[in-house]
């Protein structure tokens, strides 16, 4: 695989598997047409045609849908077509800093194919002018994706928390980072991607921050998440991403654009333009 392919693959996706997701006149998500097919079962939460799906009219209020369609989730969960229930919510608006609509359990965002929000920090340290980056390797038991290689700190936007505060509480539950380190990150903006997985439509959008790292820190996990760290140069870091599948699906995508933004991939490399333009390519979607 290489570089540019691990980006066109998060930008890889066919919408005519799905069936679009709307809250009355707003589509706001793609759902499989058999998860279309199991909701028809709820006609006093949903209304499922053979082209959409949208949220029964009578449930007009933010707090009406999230009460109703937890319900079904519930139940979907006990008959096994959820997995990895999370107990969390996240917010379900048509673009980012819009009014959310509804809750929705995290594992259950992929089904509805809506907007989820994240944040990835590239922890790096600086060694004889070079740059070498943490990076962490995911739990056994993890949901999505186990054993596979991610960045120091990433996870995603609850319900009620803001980007920053999120990534402050996720430094020091899986990195250790006390709360004065972390909050010298700094905002490097943020990636698009839709894509399919594990037969689903997954719609992100990923808040980027970079953190130089005094050279003796070294993080340890506190939550489970991370199996363990390690430190690698970045050309190691290169290797990995386009030789092997090592890294989970959305991580290379941030990594090749810090690999830009910082030198390291330089207009001498033969697929640069193509890496610089499809990294920074605007989706033609809400964002």
């Amino acid at each position: 695989m290489s570089l540019l392919e691990r980006i066109q693959n998060c930008r890889r996706h066919d919408l005519a598997r799905y069936r679009p997701f709307h809250v009355g006149t707003r589509r706001i998500g793609f759902m499989r047409h058999d998860i279309a097919d199991e909701l028809a079962r709820f006609p006093s939460v949903f209304r499922v045609a053979g082209d959409r799906v949208s949220v029964a009219e009578h449930l007009d209020s933010f707090d009406y849908r999230s009460a109703a369609i937890d319900s079904v989730m519930r139940e979907m969960r006990q008959n096994g077509l959820i997995r990895g229930w999370r107990d969390e919510l996240f917010p379900v608006a048509e673009r980012y800093g819009a009014t959310p609509l509804f809750d929705l359990e995290r594992a259950a965002v992929p089904l509805f194919g809506v907007k989820a929000y994240g944040v990835h920090l590239n922890g790096y340290v600086r060694r004889d002018g070079e740059i070498w980056l943490w990076v962490g390797r995911r739990g056994a038991t993890r949901p999505i994706e186990p054993n596979k290689l991610d960045h120091l700190v990433a996870g995603g936007l609850p319900a009620g928390m803001k980007p920053f505060d999120n990534l402050i509480k996720e430094a020091a539950e899986e990195a250790s980072l006390p709360k004065e380190l972390a909050r010298r990150a700094r905002p490097a903006g943020a990636l698009s991607y839709r894509m399919e997985l594990d037969g689903c439509l997954r719609d992100d959008t990923i808040f980027v921050y970079d953190l130089e790292l005094p050279a003796e820190f070294v993080p340890q996990n506190q939550d489970g998440e991370i199996a363990e760290f390690r430190l690698m140069p970045l050309a190691e870091v290169e290797r990995l991403l386009a030789e092997t599948d090592s890294f989970k699906f959305n991580v290379g995508l941030v990594i090749i654009d810090f690999l830009i933004r910082h030198g390291h991939l330089t207009p001498d490399h033969p697929a640069y333009t193509a890496l610089a333009l499809s990294v920074a390519r605007k989706p033609d979607f809400p964002l």
